[in-house]
């Protein structure tokens, strides 16, 4: 069967490619209009509009994966930063606390002429060490966190600073891997 990443981000990329799928990507371009307010129902429903938008695009039997990943502190999203003082400040937020990564997937698939639609989220706490003010000043100066949700990569410099997760570590990084290939089974 035909699979479909409908994600541009390299890190998604280079964790399906762990699964050993053949894969092709098509970015989806559809405007991201959110109604939710809960992280974990905004992630299924960015993951779920990406993931049709691709879905109406392809033909025959195929199935289309759709990913969208948040880091809430105290229950508010912290997208990506503005610039580096936003990310400092973000950073500061997580210094010496613990938030949450959520991540939505939503699976399309067509095969038979038949179509179904299962969306799922993951969510993994992670907790930073306390960071100084010089760290904080120094890791937003890498430019690392600058396109990161919660500004940081935790397979990167970022993880340095993490102090433990609960969960899956690939989902930190942008797709739970593990759950995606047992719900793809099912």
């Amino acid at each position: 069967m035909r699979i479909v990443l409908a994600s541009a981000s390299p890190r998604r990329r280079e964790l399906l490619t762990q699964l050993g799928w053949d894969f092709e990507v098509i970015v989806s371009d559809v405007e991201e209009i959110i109604t939710k307010t809960l992280p974990q129902e905004v992630v299924e429903e960015l993951s779920y509009i990406k993931a049709k938008d691709v879905f109406e695009k392809t033909e025959g039997d195929v199935l289309v994966i759709g990913s969208d990943t948040v880091v809430s502190y105290e229950d508010r999203i912290l997208g990506k930063p503005a610039d580096r003082k936003d990310a400092e400040a973000t950073l500061a937020k997580l210094s010496g606390n613990s938030h949450y990564v959520y991540t939505g997937v939503t699976l399309f698939r067509r095969e038979g002429g038949k179509v179904t639609a299962k969306t799922f989220h993951e969510a993994t706490r992670v907790e930073f060490f306390p960071m100084s003010e010089e760290e904080i000043t120094w890791y937003a100066g890498t430019g690392e966190c600058d396109d990161k949700a919660g500004s940081y990569a935790i397979q990167g410099l970022g993880g340095r600073f993490v102090k433990s997760i609960e969960g899956d570590y690939n989902n930190v990084v942008g797709l739970p891997i593990a759950r995606l290939y047992h719900e793809v089974l099912v």
